[in-house]
């Protein structure tokens, strides 16, 4: 039996996924069929617009600050620090595990406390 050469086999494999892939959406558009069938017959029953589906959409990314695909519409505010080495000069906000000079500080017998940012 000859060797396939690199080329031969990621053709044949491409081809594979390829494939693959329209059996995969092929599969996503038939149960997406009965989804969408039952929401147009709960319009109908309920007697609700296109428009009002549209609007309350809308609504609801306003309000949450989401997009629809899910993602933050809002920037992100840095957290502000909590605690200093005054040596150094680290910082940490105090969110998440303590950083090593906390840790070590501690085990020193130092409190945390003795970190704070003045005015926190």
């Amino acid at each position: 039996m000859p060797r396939d050469t690199y080329s031969v086999l990621q053709t044949k494999i491409e081809k594979e996924i390829a494939k693959l892939q329209k059996q995969a959406n092929a599969l996503r558009n038939k149960r997406r069929i009965p989804v969408i069938a039952s929401i147009v017959r709960s319009m109908r029953e309920y007697q609700i617009a296109p428009e009002e589906i549209t609007a309350a959409l809308s609504k609801k990314s306003a309000k949450s600050g989401t997009k629809l695909n899910g993602s933050s519409a809002t920037a992100k505010r840095p957290v502000p620090v909590k605690y200093r080495h005054p040596e150094t000069g680290a910082t940490w906000t105090g969110r998440g595990k303590a950083p090593r000079w906390i840790v070590q500080a501690e085990s020193d017998g130092k409190q945390r406390s003795d970190f704070l940012v003045q005015g926190k």
